[in-house]
């Protein structure tokens, strides 16, 4: 049992830091983007520099909000796997994408303003919500490892 909830930690683990660089990433390619559609140039250096610069800045929020969704999107997706153990892969991965679309639309509704840049338009939310769906590919797969090498 320890060594199944071990597994179950460290693929939570795994998922929010898969989730959180791809999502920092691509947050900060669609600000660059808008920037860019202004006629701002954004040469290589600096997009890859912007980039660095999110991951050590805008990372560990993104960090917080990733890990908090999880944990209850996983729950709830693990206790589906449970009746439905055919379909725990896709109940993972849609839990992770939920998790974040979820995330992104109550702050946007909390705050009055949209507190992730990317997710003003659907294209930047859904690109976000699919950062959530590998991380929820993540999380089954090592979970299930886990969960073989724990019984």
């Amino acid at each position: 049992m320890r060594q199944r909830i071990a597994w179950t930690f460290i693929a939570l683990l795994a998922a929010v830091l898969t989730t959180t660089l791809l999502g920092s990433v691509t947050q900060t390619q669609f600000n660059l983007a808008a920037l860019q559609s202004l006629g701002t140039p954004i040469p290589l250096g600096v997009r890859a520099a912007t980039t660095w610069q999110d991951l050590a800045g805008f990372a560990p929020s993104l960090a917080g909000i990733t890990a908090g969704g999880f944990m209850v999107a996983f729950i709830v997706s693990g206790l589906l796997a449970h009746w439905l153990r055919d379909l725990r892969l896709p109940l993972h991965v849609l839990a992770g994408a939920t998790a974040l679309i979820t995330a992104f639309v109550i702050m946007n509704q909390l705050f009055g303003i949209t507190a992730v840049a990317a997710t003003r338009s659907l294209a930047g939310l859904l690109a976000l919500g699919v950062c959530g769906a590998v991380g929820g590919w993540v999380f089954a797969r090592i979970s299930r490892r886990g969960a073989r090498k724990g019984t």
